[in-house]
């Protein structure tokens, strides 16, 4: 590592030198060594050069160097200030400009006049969710004590309120800004989008307003006894998040496809064939998806009751195996405009999983029977009553003539004709049958966002009261799990074996005089292996150098 001096002829024919720290690398290529700039001092004729003689003395003092004889007399120690952790971070923030989130909010905020950072306080509450979720006023701490942020010094709360303010009022546009450039910028696969539901809950103990999107509602999470908001999410193939909704905790998943198609109508998505669980299914739902020449791949109850599905179960045939441990069956039912094409997927490992998990369920059954008939008036009365409701056993259970409970037989023998299966519909003709089944099967990408959405980015519980606020939120979670997923796409590794790895580098700050110098640390072959993957450079080995005040 050295300093060196360069020198560049101006038009007017002056020449104009420059100081800089730089250091050799070998060129990969030509094996020739070349110099790699590590921090640009400016100009020679404004650089303090006593200031880098006093900032080099003070260094040699903190190896434990003698000092050299011509040493200036008010020479001072170099001290530690602090070390944060910079690595994940750095990554984070490369993304973000990479993928163009940055960019995509710069440009609204230049129609606005803002004196705070907005656009730093919208990374710093992104970079949070991905790296260590915690309150809006926890922030404050964590950037100031723990985190080094690339152009985040400090962040304020009312700064983060007013940050996401601002990224509601322009929920739209950013998204499907961020959406575009992701596409181009990654080659995304358009053809195929993931649609799914889920919710969330607030600890909150005041009532919902009526207008609120907190509302009593099916808790996905297990919480129905506290207010919930409903998530939707659009998801490619690859797992990358596209697009968000945000709806009252009462919606049903069977009215929101019209506005998700509607809100898709301009995007550059190609024709598009939509994947939806059963929950989706409806017939009002399938024909708004095929609207505009779009396609779905539906999964289909099995005991909905319906005629058409009755008849694809029941269709004899031979199954025909694929990869990924599947056996299909392709199935059309009705002629013309009532033809429905199906295909009927069975997994053996799942079908003996299914069969064994019954065989457990009714081997308690029976001892709860035979327990029954030892018991009397009232306590006869309230095991009946608990057995009859229970949500595993009485799917096995009838009554017969004297109400007596015993095992349904019939049911059970119903239930076996469903071991590992799954019934898939689809309107696409010019997919094959495989390609329907392991389309499908990918669904699970939709949960695996749900899943980062609440466990890595931590969205529940909630705790904001307007319902521009919970947007924010949701959206700010959104942006967290973009970042996630193509760095995990990129290196195939999960975020939290990236974050573990590069947590490990720090930004150190030293102290010199009223100067200070910050330092990362030493790159390590896990972390150069995961930035080679992303395809970021190392991060400079000094990112501030303060030499007027040494």
């Amino acid at each position: 590592m050295y300093i060196r001096r360069i020198s560049r002829k101006n038009k007017n024919g002056s020449v104009t030198s420059y100081v800089q720290l730089a250091h050799n690398e070998r060129n990969p290529k030509t094996g020739n060594p070349q110099a790699k700039v590590l921090y640009h001092f400016g100009r020679e004729d404004e650089v303090d050069m006593d200031g880098l003689k006093r900032l080099a003395a003070s260094i040699s003092r903190f190896l434990g160097d003698e000092p050299v004889a011509s040493e200036p007399k008010d020479s001072v120690q170099l001290s530690l200030l602090d070390s944060k952790t910079f690595g994940t971070a750095y990554i984070v923030d490369s993304l973000w400009h990479e993928l163009g989130v940055g960019q995509a909010i710069s440009k609204r905020l230049a129609q606005r006049k803002y004196e705070a950072p907005i656009e730093r306080a919208i990374f710093a509450m992104v970079a949070n969710r991905a790296l260590d979720p915690s309150s809006k006023l926890g922030m404050e701490d964590w950037v100031k004590r723990d985190i080094a942020l690339p152009g985040v010094e400090n962040f304020e709360v009312h700064q983060g309120y007013r940050a996401m303010d601002f990224l509601i009022e322009s929920d739209v546009d950013i998204q499907r800004e961020v959406f575009e450039t992701v596409a181009d910028l990654l080659n995304l696969e358009v053809d195929l989008l993931f649609f799914d539901t889920t919710s969330s809950y607030f600890e909150m103990d005041d009532e919902p307003e009526e207008d609120s999107l907190k509302q009593p509602g099916y808790s996905k999470d297990h919480r129905p006894d506290l207010p919930q908001v409903v998530i939707g999410f659009a998801v490619t193939r690859d797992g990358i998040p596209v697009r968000c909704w945000v709806w009252p905790g009462n919606t049903s998943d069977m009215t929101v496809i019209p506005e998700v198609k509607k809100d898709l109508i301009g995007w550059r998505l190609g024709r598009v064939v939509t994947v939806v669980d059963r929950g989706f299914s409806s017939g009002d739902n399938l024909r708004e998806l095929q609207k505009a020449g779009g396609h779905y791949i539906a999964g289909e109850k099995m005991t909905s009751g319906k005629q058409t599905v009755e008849d694809a179960m029941s269709r004899p045939g031979r199954f025909k195996t694929i990869r990924d441990n599947l056996e299909i069956k392709e199935i059309v039912v009705g002629d013309g405009e009532a033809r429905v094409r199906y295909v009927l997927v069975r997994n053996p490992d799942e079908a003996r999983r299914d069969a064994f998990r019954r065989e457990a369920h009714l081997k308690a059954l029976e001892a709860e029977l035979a327990r029954l008939k030892e018991l009397d008036n009232d306590a006869h009365t309230k095991a009946h009553c608990r057995l009859q409701s229970h949500p595993t056993f009485k799917r096995y259970l009838k009554s017969d003539k004297r109400g007596n409970l015993t095992v349904d037989h019939q049911a059970v023998k119903a239930m076996e004709r469903l071991d590992g299966k799954y019934l898939i519909r689809t309107s696409d003709d010019t997919l094959s049958a495989e390609d329907v089944a392991l389309g499908y099967k990918q669904l699970w990408q939709v949960e695996a966002a749900f899943r980062s959405l609440k466990q890595t980015m931590e969205l529940r519980p909630m705790y904001h009261r307007k319902n521009e606020r919970i947007r924010a939120h949701v959206l700010l979670c959104w942006l967290s799990l973009l970042l996630v997923r193509v760095a995990e796409n990129r290196t195939s590794h999960t975020w939290r074996e990236i974050r573990s790895v590069m947590n490990e580098m720090h930004l150190v700050t030293y102290k010199a005089g009223s100067g200070r110098v910050r330092q990362r640390t030493e790159v390590t072959p896990e972390q150069a292996q995961i930035l080679k993957a992303l395809g970021y450079e190392h991060p400079p080995l000094f990112s501030d150098i303060s030499t007027d005040t040494l």
